[in-house]
C-alpha cells in the first residue's frame, strides 16, 4: 500500500485525511463545553482552564514534535502524533470528566505536530506537488474546523454528549492513513537536548498562561507581573542554551534566514486577527440588540453557520493562492493577503448593523485567512533545506499559535476596557478590537514587502527556485 501513494495524488489524499482529522478535533468541542461543563459540573472558569490547557499543549507540542520529527523520521512521529489524537479522542467520549476532559484535551494538543510532519515527507516525496498540495491541505484543515463544530453541535442537540463522539472515527482514519504514509528521505541528524525542552516548555506556559489568565488577573496585578516575568526569563535562558547546544531543540538560527524571519512574523500578524478574533466573532453574533444595544442576536446554530461559511472563504483563499503567486510572486502575495484581511476588518468597523453588512467583512477575513495560512506553510517549507522543514515549519506554527493567542488576549483586554453599563462588551469593545486587528494585518502586509523573491514562478528562469532566488 505504501509504494501506491509515495507520489502524487495519492499520498495528497491520504494526507489529506489525517488533516482532516486535525481540523475536526480542533472545531468539534468549542461548541459542547458549555453543555459537558453543565454535565460534569464544570463552571466557566472551569471551562476557560480547559481551553488554556489545550493552547498550553499546542504552544510546548509545537516545537518538541517538530525535532523529534527531524531527529526520530517524520513518519514516526506522525503515527505517535496521531495516535495520542485518537486516545485523547476515545477517552473523551467514553467517559467525560473534569480529569479526562483535561488529559485527552491534553493529548489532542498533538494536532500541532500533523502540519510540520506532514511538510517534511511532502516535500521529499513529492516536491512538485509543494505548493498546490500544501494550498489543498489548508484548504481542508479550514473547512474540516467548521464542519466538525457543525456536526457535534447537531449530534448533541439529540443527545447532550453524543458530540463527545465526533472526534473518534476522523481519528481512526487517520491513524489508518498514517500507518499508510511513506517516511520522508530527508537525513536525520542530532540528538534530543532535553535541559532546552524544559526551559521552553515552562517559558510557554507562563507566557500563555498570563496572556490567558491576565484579564482575570488584573494586567498590572502581581500574579501577571511576576508570571510575565517568569516567562521572560525561562525563555531568555532557553535562547541562551540553545545558541551554545551543539545539538538544538529549535535551531534559532535559522531565523538569521531573512526569509523565514518575514513569513514568521507576518504570520504572527496574520493569525492576531483572523484567529485571535474568533472568540469575538461568536460574541457579536450572539449579543440580542436590544438588551445590549448592538449585534445581531443569533442563536448558535446560526452562529455555526456563520463560521463554517468563514471557512468555506478561507478554503477558496487558499486555494487560489497558490495561482496568485505564480502570476505575480510571493513577495506581492504575502502583501495581498494582509491588506485583504486589513480591508477585512476595515469593513467590520464601518458596516455591522445588519447580518448581511456583517457578512461582508467576516467573509473577505475568512479569505484572508486562507491565504495566509497557505502561502506561510508552503514558503516556511520553502526556505530552509530538507533536513529542517519540520523545524521551519514548527516555527512557523509557533507564531501561528503565539500571534492568536495575543490577539485574542488583546481582544479580551480592549472588551475589559469597554464594559457596557449592564454588562458585557460595549460597542466600543469591538470597534476598538476591529480596528486593532486591522493595524496589525496591515503590519503583516507591511513585513511582506521586506521578503526577498518575487519574481512570478512562470517568469522564472531555469535553475530558479519556486519563490524567484537562485535554488541553492
Amino acid at each position: 500500500m505504501t509504494s501506491a501513494i509515495s507520489r502524487g495524488r495519492g499520498l495528497l489524499a491520504t494526507m489529506t485525511v489525517i488533516v482532516v482529522c486535525s481540523g475536526v478535533v480542533q472545531g468539534y468541542l468549542t461548541p459542547l463545553l458549555p453543555v459537558v461543563g453543565q454535565h460534569v459540573g464544570i463552571g466557566g472558569v472551569g471551562q476557560n482552564n480547559l481551553y488554556l490547557l489545550s493552547q498550553l499543549a499546542f504552544a510546548v507540542l509545537t516545537p518538541l514534535l517538530s525535532r523529534w520529527g527531524d531527529i526520530h523520521g517524520h513518519r514516526r512521529l506522525l503515527r505517535v502524533a496521531v495516535a495520542m489524537v485518537a486516545a485523547g479522542s476515545l477517552l473523551i467520549a467514553l467517559r467525560p470528566t473534569t480529569a479526562t476532559l483535561a488529559v485527552g484535551m491534553g493529548l489532542q494538543g498533538a494536532v500541532v505536530g500533523f502540519f510540520p510532519l506532514l511538510a517534511g515527507i511532502l516535500r521529499s516525496r513529492a516536491p512538485e506537488h509543494g505548493r498546490a498540495g500544501i494550498s489543498v491541505l489548508v484548504g481542508a484543515l479550514l473547512l474540516s474546523i467548521g464542519v466538525g463544530g457543525l456536526v457535534s453541535g447537531s449530534l448533541s442537540e439529540e443527545h447532550a454528549l453524543a458530540g463527545l463522539w465526533t472526534a473518534v472515527p476522523f481519528a481512526a482514519l487517520a491513524l489508518g492513513a498514517a500507518l499508510a504514509l511513506p517516511d520522508s528521505t530527508a537525513p536525520r541528524a542530532g540528538r534530543f537536548n532535553a535541559p532546552a525542552a524544559v526551559l521552553l516548555t515552562l517559558g510557554l506556559a507562563a507566557l500563555v498562561l498570563v496572556l490567558a489568565q491576565g484579564g482575570t488577573w488584573g494586567w498590572a496585578s502581581a500574579p501577571s507581573a511576576l508570571t510575565a516575568l517568569a516567562a521572560v526569563v525561562f525563555l531568555a535562558v532557553w535562547v541562551r542554551v540553545e545558541r551554545g547546544a551543539a545539538h538544538p531543540l529549535v535551531d534559532i538560527g535559522l531565523l538569521r534566514n531573512p526569509r523565514l524571519a518575514v513569513v514568521s512574523a507576518h504570520t504572527f500578524c496574520a493569525a492576531f486577527g483572523t484567529i485571535g478574533f474568533l472568540g469575538a466573532n461568536a460574541v457579536f453574533l450572539g449579543a440580542r440588540p436590544d438588551d445590549e444595544g448592538y449585534g445581531l442576536g443569533l442563536g448558535s446554530q446560526t452562529i455555526a453557520l456563520v463560521s463554517l461559511a468563514m471557512v468555506v472563504a478561507g478554503c477558496a483563499g487558499s486555494t487560489v493562492t497558490p495561482r496568485l503567486a505564480r502570476l505575480v510572486g510571493d513577495r506581492t502575495t504575502l502583501v495581498a493577503g494582509g491588506t485583504v484581511g486589513a480591508l477585512g476588518f476595515l469593513c467590520l468597523v464601518l458596516f455591522h448593523r445588519s447580518l448581511p453588512q456583517y457578512l461582508v467583512g467576516a467573509l473577505v477575513v475568512g479569505v484572508a485567512t486562507g491565504m495566509f495560512e497557505a502561502v506561510t506553510r508552503t514558503l516556511s517549507v520553502e526556505v530552509v533545506a530538507d533536513s529542517e522543514t519540520a523545524v521551519s515549519v514548527g516555527i512557523n506554527e509557533l507564531a501561528l499559535s503565539l500571534g492568536a493567542a495575543i490577539g485574542a488576549a488583546v481582544i479580551g483586554a480592549l472588551f475589559a476596557g469597554h464594559p457596557a453599563p449592564g454588562g458585557g462588551v460595549a460597542p466600543a469593545g469591538h470597534l476598538w478590537s476591529w480596528g486593532v486587528c486591522a493595524a496589525v494585518a496591515l503590519a503583516g502586509a507591511a513585513l511582506g514587502l521586506l521578503f526577498r523573491g518575487t519574481a512570478p514562478a512562470r517568469s522564472a528562469a531555469p535553475g530558479l527556485a519556486p519563490s524567484g532566488e537562485a535554488a541553492a
